[in-house]
């Protein structure tokens, strides 16, 4: 009896210690998330810590803007992190670049919750988390009569009152499009006529802005009135001047997808998966659109209306937005923006 008392300890002993190597083993393992590092506090809060507990992993961050962070990538041949954050521009540079892998919508199933705009817009890769609109904005108290058609922009009323976003950021190359369409020719086809279109706005720029943040400060100062921008900008053009109103087009807005992808080199696929389906969750999107982080894609999120004022929401709002051909974009940028410095002077 007393040997096989001891037997049994020891197979318990055993079995401790394996539990502990693999619970140890578990905790080693390293989760690495790309991303732009904004919001760090309430990203910490909301996805972070909670998928910590469902990975038990250690998880670390590769921050920077798109352009670097996808440059490391593809220097690393598409190793070195788990997923990659990038806004659809460069997500799809990525796709071109061979970078990603292709999606298996089945190890995603909060997928079918979300817009389907956002399940598959690059073809086979990674979703979209979040969606964004760039439009028009203006002072309604200094703009009349009030903005409402792309066309706007050229109107003479408005000499040295617009900001325009510059041609290298992700909005810039969409002024080239909408000055196409001023033109009544699609600016791939036809640059020539488009850039003419561009020069004739010229006289109505004060500045192109870079940063968000450089847009406010031109609000701000009242030397802009009406700007080509991005709605997460918005909140803070209205902290900035009450009167600052988003135009309701009669051509519509322009979409903007923030994306999340599975580099080829990724060394723990199926962590990324369930990190993926994790920030799709409809509990995860209603807390980074309650917090003023993110845009919600899940439609099963629900806000109030002040809640939802600074986001693109609501299944109506989002079936009324165009989607940019990016993959065209990129094929045409670099002369686009040969053409735009000759253009600005810069």
């Amino acid at each position: 009896m007393k040997a096989m008392r001891l037997t049994q300890l020891a197979t318990l002993a055993l079995l401790a210690t394996l539990g502990g190597a693999a619970t140890a083993a578990a905790q080693s393992k390293t989760f690495t998330i790309s991303w732009w590092g904004y919001n760090g506090e309430k990203m910490n809060a909301n996805i972070i810590e909670p998928f910590k507990k469902i990975c038990g992993c250690e998880i670390v961050f590769e921050t920077g803007n798109n352009a670097d962070r996808l440059n490391k990538l593809k220097l690393r041949d598409g190793k070195g992190v788990d997923v990659i954050y990038l806004s659809d521009s460069f997500s799809q540079l990525g796709v071109e670049q061979g970078l990603f892998q292709e999606i298996d919508p089945a190890k995603i199933p909060n997928l079918s919750e979300i817009y389907e705009l956002g399940r598959a817009p690059q073809g086979k890769y990674g979703p979209a988390y979040t969606i964004g609109r760039v439009g028009l904005v203006y002072d309604s108290a200094k703009v009349n009569p009030p903005i409402t058609s792309w066309n706007d922009l050229w109107r003479e009323d408005l000499k040295s009152s617009v900001s325009l976003p510059g041609i290298t950021t992700t909005a810039g190359p969409m002024v080239v499009m909408q000055a196409g369409k001023h033109a009544g020719v699609d600016a791939y086809d036809d640059a020539d006529k488009a850039f003419e279109a561009v020069e004739a706005l010229k006289p109505n720029v004060v500045k192109n802005y870079n940063t968000g943040s450089e847009l406010v400060n031109l609000i701000s100062t009242g030397e802009v009135r009406v700007a080509l921008a991005q709605d997460f900008t918005l909140a803070s053009m209205q902290a900035a001047v009450k009167t600052m109103t988003w135009a309701k087009l009669s051509d519509g807005d322009i979409a903007t997808l923030n994306t999340v992808n599975i580099p080829k080199g990724s060394e723990n696929v199926d962590l990324a998966y369930k990190f993926i389906d994790f920030i799709l969750s409809k509990d995860v999107q209603q807390k980074e659109a309650e917090q003023g982080v993110d845009a919600p894609i899940n439609t099963k999120v629900e806000l109030t209306p002040e809640q939802a004022k600074i986001w693109t929401y609501g299944a109506e709002q989002v079936s009324s937005l165009s989607r940019i051909d990016y993959a065209k974009m990129n094929e045409a940028k670099t002369d686009w923006i040969d053409r735009w410095n000759e253009v600005f002077g810069q």
